[in-house]
């Protein structure tokens, strides 16, 4: 009888891990064609439309500098396109390493005040700079501003996380050391200029369409590594998430632990918001989305479909920015909210009312 029960129970284990492999495999694999479908279609669509047949030609069989639609794609579209699944992935990693951290649901990557920082570095370059005389900003000037801002409050939260143990306190400080940093800016836009506060105002709200190669490849350098460090992160977090005691419990060095997830989540948010400008809603979303997907919490699965989930997502919302209102080009974080908060929405209802 005993045997027979074990038995029963190793069946219902081994058929439990069967569905939830099937699962995860058939929501990456929608993920993957997702990402796939929206980097074709930014890539052929736009205020000039490419043929299909064009852009497969011109992506496959090289880039030739006399023809037009080889300069559009080669030169604009595709910086561009691969920027948004780059952003995008490595804005809902760094959600979702933060939603684990501070065990919170509502957490997103600016919630430590990366975002502020960066935006009062750009308000200094944009808005500050007419005091010296200086009439033009060039986009690598507001990239290092941005980038160099947005370090400046990482390395405050770290230095936080040194003295404060308490996660809610840490959480607290960050929010507060955002609003501190946005009033410094909205003090610099009082004494600005109009024309700066339009271009600083329109920087804001986020965008794709100045992302070139050099960008990308930064992107790249930068954020593979860090995601991967992520993952390799991924049996650390799954502790944390029963708590700091269950966590030292399995061996985890719990103080390490917070600098690093500090570090990587910062980092990656830093890195995005000095090319693209603050995001918004991707790193809030796709971790939930992905949870909701897959129904559970493992990040060990999650991790790999946040990236592909936060890759697809920005895509489509780059998409519907450019082409919605062609050839007026809306602001990318507005998108992301107007859309994708429906889709959280829809998602969290149909599983209340399917439980």
């Amino acid at each position: 009888m005993a045997k027979e029960i074990v038995a029963s129970e190793t069946n219902a284990t081994i058929g439990f891990l069967k569905r939830r492999w099937k699962r995860f495999a058939l929501v990456m694999t929608l993920f993957a064609i997702g990402v796939f479908v929206f980097l074709v279609l930014n890539i052929a669509l736009g205020s000039v439309n490419i043929p299909l047949s064009d852009t497969v030609k011109s992506i496959f069989g090289g880039h030739s500098s006399q023809s037009t639609f080889d300069s559009i794609i080669w030169q604009i579209r595709l910086p561009r396109a691969f920027g948004a699944l780059l952003s995008g992935a490595a804005l809902a990693v760094a959600g979702l390493l933060l939603q684990v951290f501070f065990r919170n649901p509502i957490v997103d990557p600016f919630i430590l005040g990366v975002s502020s920082g960066a935006t009062f570095m750009v308000a200094i370059a944009m808005l500050g700079t007419y005091l010296l005389g200086a009439t033009v900003v060039s986009s690598l000037t507001l990239s290092m501003a941005s980038f160099l801002g947005a370090v400046l409050v990482m390395l405050v939260a770290l230095a936080v996380a040194v003295r404060v143990r308490d996660i809610i306190t840490l959480l607290v400080i960050g929010l507060m050391t955002g609003y501190v940093v946005s009033a410094l800016s909205s003090f610099l836009i009082a004494f600005a200029q109009s024309e700066n506060i339009h271009r600083f105002v329109i920087w804001t709200m986020g965008s794709f369409s100045g992302f070139r190669w050099d960008h990308v490849q930064w992107l790249t350098i930068a954020g593979i590594p860090l995601m991967a460090g992520s993952y390799l992160m991924s049996k650390q977090l799954n502790a944390f998430l029963l708590g700091e005691n269950y966590a030292r419990s399995m061996g985890v060095n719990v103080k390490i632990f917070r600098y690093l997830i500090i570090f990587l989540s910062c980092t990656l948010t830093a890195i995005v918001t000095a090319f693209a400008g603050p995001v918004a809603f991707i790193g809030l979303a796709v971790p939930h989305l992905a949870r909701l997907s897959l129904g559970t919490s493992d990040s060990r699965v999650l991790i790999p479909a946040s990236i592909l989930g936060g890759a697809m997502l920005t895509s489509l919302c780059d998409l519907l920015a450019r082409m919605l209102f062609a050839p007026v080009e809306l602001p990318v974080s507005a998108t992301t909210a107007i859309f994708g908060a429906p889709m959280v929405i829809f998602f969290l209802i149909r599983r209340k009312t399917t439980i």
